[in-house]
């Protein structure tokens, strides 16, 4: 299945794609795409729904981010070893973790907001990771059963405020519309291997990223149960895994966004983003 929400910001309503590509309502049949929804038993239910029988969504409507409710969003960094190696750092010997802030979190078309003093705003494509079901101390074997599904995000990030000031990575990675998820949450069972799934970003129509979830250091099993030595994981919560090469930190000289520009990139089998560059 691939889960959405549509509708305006802070008004999403619940909704699925359908197999004729038609975006379908859920209103009134599940409260949001959030919580025990995205649980085995949750899932299974809107598995048994007759989507022909619902509403059709005016599909000129708004997408929102696919999940409601993300308590926690956990970034991974210096996942791709050729990522690391554009940025001029080594690849880690465990995960590198990072918290972004749920504020971030918007639609997968909505715009990327150059913040106020930004010099260096840069774009990441990123697979997503949605957690179904709660997750502490989990093995890597049993990791997956935990996960919900998958989508496309966009970790944009400020390089000055998340590298060249003091503290953490969290505020270059944390401002308003730095988060893009979607278009669609796609439950696991129609992802057959998490390992290998094309990646790209264009911006301005040419390519600057054009990866695979291949080369990954530390896969999805492994993350999740890492991540779950340390924290529990809960329904809802995303974890963004790492991007490949071909950010604009890594290019000789570097090269950042610019207001007027459109950004564009997607992950085979989940959908793909569009997002309009503006200034705050």
């Amino acid at each position: 299945m691939k889960l959405l929400r549509h509708g305006p910001r802070g008004a999403e309503r619940p909704g699925l794609l359908a197999d004729d590509g038609t975006i379908r309502d859920l209103t009134g049949l599940v409260p949001d795409i959030g919580g025990a929804v995205l649980s085995d038993a949750g899932l299974a239910m809107l598995r048994g729904i007759d989507t022909a029988a619902l509403p059709v969504v005016d599909p000129a409507t708004r997408l929102g981010a696919c999940v409601a409710g993300t308590g926690k969003f956990i970034c991974i960094g210096l996942n791709y070893a050729d990522h690391a190696a554009e940025s001029g750092m080594q690849v880690p010997p465990e995960p590198v973790v990072f918290m972004k802030a749920t504020s971030a979190i918007c639609g997968p078309n909505d715009p990327i907001i150059i913040p106020r003093g930004s010099e260096k705003t840069d774009w990441e494509v990123e697979l997503a990771v949605i957690i179904g079901k709660a997750a502490k101390y989990v093995t890597e074997a049993d990791a997956l059963s935990h996960v919900a599904g998958y989508a496309v995000t966009n970790d944009v990030s400020e390089r000055a405020f998340q590298t060249e000031r003091a503290g953490q990575w969290t505020k270059g990675k944390s401002c308003d519309n730095f988060g893009q998820i979607g278009p669609w949450l796609v439950t696991r069972d129609e992802v057959a291997d998490p390992q290998d799934l094309k990646m790209w970003l264009k911006v301005d129509g040419q390519t600057m990223q054009d990866g695979s979830s291949r080369t990954m250091v530390y896969g999805v099993a492994f993350l999740v149960s890492y991540l779950s030595q340390f924290m529990t994981l809960h329904p809802g919560d995303v974890i963004s895994t790492g991007t490949p090469p071909g950010v604009g930190l890594g290019m000789k000289p570097p090269r950042y966004l610019r207001a007027g520009e459109v950004v564009e990139l997607g992950i085979e089998g989940l959908g793909s983003q569009r997002q309009d560059v503006i200034a705050d």
